[in-house]
């Protein structure tokens, strides 16, 4: 570390920070500099980042506005930072996170080292196997909205850094350079991609919600994901109770729960006979609600259980087709399954954790482009869907690990 400096950042923080930035890809900022015209000048750009952060003297450009379409019809804008600007903000990620993670509450899952959405979706299961209510909450425009100065209090209860909370408080100010070219400055919120914003947003959430939940009804069971939260209550009094207080809470840090999407939810099975409109919600891509279960001596009954959305069933048929498999006949099996398979393992994994069946009717259409490939590639087969069929169902039946779905027996049969 160099002493003359006014930081203690060293040159070795700056190169891990580009290395986990480098892993994690992404678009380039503002500059249009991509990592790798970054890594043209690797050595003078990171010295160049590593001097002006050591000197105090680091200035953030305005992060790149990039609109996501919404499927109600909106847009979702996400604000990409540079890659110096991507790495600058791992230095300060990096030395953060050891500090909080030790106090977070152990039912956050958002971003967090060790805990996936999975885990979430695990807990709210059982949870409302045991617990009738649930409160699906939905705040809105949360990383919109958030509170410079609230997010500045939170984050100095757990540091006395000065140059983490000055390069902080630049980023949440950092303008924003919309998709017209109009520069707009910000006085609210953390842009969603940048790197140290889901950091940001657990610190404040932790102590927004989490611990102001713990300490003022401690027997209340929750889980959250970043701004996304579920809280389980006993009885549908409790449950509303419980939700005014949180909307109560939530507007003194200067947030709001979104009239429509926060709801109550009744967990309806086979033990609870109370009618109630609202017997399902969506939560990480799952949709928890009654649905045929059967037990360990075969009996059906209905439970209530989480399975793939029809939200998430919609992007997987979407990307199937967007893959344009039956118009790539130039290419081998082998070369779409190299292409595919990676993508069809991570759905796989993710939603068939739970209620496994519900997502096949999506997948499926994969094998029903492969069969337009087999038409389309060979001549003879053109007019012969069956006959199509047939071809790709004996390549199945010899290499059924070609491709991940047909390792979960959704090929095509023979006959």
């Amino acid at each position: 570390m160099d002493k003359t400096k006014s930081f203690g950042i060293s040159k070795k923080m700056v190169w891990e920070a580009y290395r986990r930035v480098r892993a994690n890809k992404g678009a380039a900022g503002v500059d249009e500099i991509s990592i790798e015209k970054f890594e043209e000048k690797l050595k003078d750009n990171l010295y160049k980042l590593w001097n002006r952060m050591s000197s105090g003297s680091y200035m953030p450009p305005p992060v790149r506005a990039v609109a996501i379409p919404k499927e109600n019809g909106g847009e979702r804008i996400l604000g990409i930072p540079t890659v110096a600007d991507r790495i600058a903000q791992m230095v300060v990620t990096m030395n953060l996170e050891p500090a909080v993670e030790p106090h977070f509450h152990p039912d956050s899952y958002g971003y967090r080292p060790g805990k996936s959405a999975l885990d979430a979706v695990a807990t709210a299961r059982v949870r409302c196997w045991r617990r009738n209510w649930v409160i699906d909450l939905d705040i809105k425009g949360f990383f919109d909205n958030l509170d410079h100065v609230l997010v500045m209090r939170a984050v100095s209860k757990h540091t006395d850094c000065k140059w983490m909370l000055l390069y902080i408080e630049r980023w949440l100010k950092a303008p924003m350079k919309n998709v017209d070219g109009t520069v707009t400055n910000r006085d609210r919120g953390t842009p969603q991609g940048g790197v140290c914003s889901p950091l940001l947003a657990n610190i404040f959430m932790h102590h927004a919600f989490d611990e102001w939940l713990r300490q003022k009804y401690p027997h209340i069971q929750f889980e959250r994901y970043a701004d996304d939260a579920l809280v389980h209550c006993k009885t549908e009094q409790e449950a509303k109770f419980i939700c005014a207080e949180i909307k109560n809470r939530l507007a003194e840090c200067k947030l709001e729960l979104h009239p429509v999407k926060t709801k109550i939810v009744y967990c309806k099975d086979d033990d609870r006979r109370k009618e109630y409109p609202i017997q399902s919600f969506d939560f990480l891509g799952y949709t928890f609600r009654p649905r045929r279960a059967r037990n360990k001596y075969g009996k059906y009954f209905v439970s209530f259980l989480p399975a793939i959305s029809n939200k998430a069933k919609n992007k997987i048929r979407a990307t199937i087709k967007k893959w344009r498999i039956h118009l790539i006949t130039w290419r081998t099996l082998e070369n779409i399954a190299d292409k595919v398979n990676p993508v069809l393992r991570g759905w796989f994994q993710y939603y068939g954790r739970f209620y496994k069946s519900e997502m096949y009717p999506a997948v499926r259409n994969v094998e029903q482009y492969l069969i337009l490939w087999v038409r389309k590639k060979y001549k003879r087969l053109k007019a012969h869907g069956r006959r199509a069929r047939y071809y790709l169902g004996r390549i199945y039946k010899r290499s059924p690990e070609l491709f991940v779905h047909w390792e979960h027996g959704l090929g095509s049969p023979i006959g």
